[in-house]
């Protein structure tokens, strides 16, 4: 029963750090130095990765009508605008799969520790600070997704790349660049969350054939048990957020992600 505690409580980590713009990985690498589930470390590796599937499967519960490409006959069978949406998340991913693919073991070797989560928590912070400084200057030009440029989404998709450093949150650097790059937050917000789905299909997929399918049952059970309450809590966060950036700026999660990473190190260096 406690093991299955823990799990529930590394599901709800990931639920709300998933979205908010604080690194879900970052805290979830933070959290297993605290709470260790009585698990192989390849296990957990792989957990840590594919607890996500819960999240995403919130975005798509929640932005189905959105997402889902088919109508009616009597509408044509097929959504135009919904088609052209999905072509531009996949040109966004390709540059973090290009990257992320074949160097995914030696950035799993160089960055997973707290070391490097703490400095990218603590730079991300005061980046979201200066860009939500300069942008009070700024009126958004990208309003909707459907006026959201190819040569923009592209390059949000190359701000993803730099979320393959755990700490610096994917949501985080593609709302960061989708800002920076003229989209409102909300168009940023949901762009970024569209984004996450074949980014994060993909990454789980790859933990899963790395580690195998041949789950105790144990392990399957603390893999449905995390991804189903990563799920829950994804939905309330995600519909937190939605709401927050209609009226307030994102330099509050800087200041949390700076105070945050100023603790880390604090704790590893002197108490660690």
């Amino acid at each position: 029963m406690l093991e299955f505690l823990k799990v529930i409580f590394l599901g709800i980590v990931e639920g709300i750090t998933e979205w908010l713009p604080i690194s879900s990985t970052g805290h979830m690498i933070l959290v297993d130095e605290f709470v260790k589930l009585n698990v192989t470390h390849d296990f957990m590796e792989m957990f840590l990765v594919v607890i996500q599937l819960g999240a995403i499967l919130a975005v798509v519960v929640l932005y189905f009508p959105k997402l889902w490409p088919f109508c009616s006959p009597k509408n044509g069978w097929i959504k135009k605008d919904t088609w052209i949406l999905w072509f531009k998340v996949i040109v966004a991913a390709l540059p973090a799969a290009i990257i992320g693919l074949p160097f995914d073991d030696l950035l799993d070797k160089l960055f997973y520790n707290y070391q490097t989560v703490a400095v990218t928590l603590i730079l991300y912070g005061v980046l979201f600070i200066v860009v939500e400084n300069y942008n009070k200057k700024r009126r958004p030009r990208i309003k909707s997704l459907e006026s959201l440029p190819w040569s923009t989404a592209l390059l949000i998709g190359v701000f993803q790349i730099l979320a393959l450093i755990p700490g610096t949150s994917r949501s985080g650097s593609t709302i960061l660049g989708g800002i920076l790059l003229g989209a409102s937050r909300y168009v940023a917000a949901e762009f970024s969350f569209f984004l996450s789905i074949p980014i994060m299909f993909g990454a789980s997929l790859l933990k899963l054939v790395k580690f195998g399918f041949n789950f105790t049952g144990y392990e399957l059970a603390i893999l449905i048990v995390g991804m189903l309450t990563a799920f829950i809590v994804s939905i309330l966060a995600i519909k937190f957020l939605m709401n927050y950036i209609k009226k307030n700026d994102f330099k509050p999660f800087g200041y949390y992600r700076i105070v945050l990473g100023i603790l880390v190190l604090g704790y590893f260096l002197f108490l660690g």
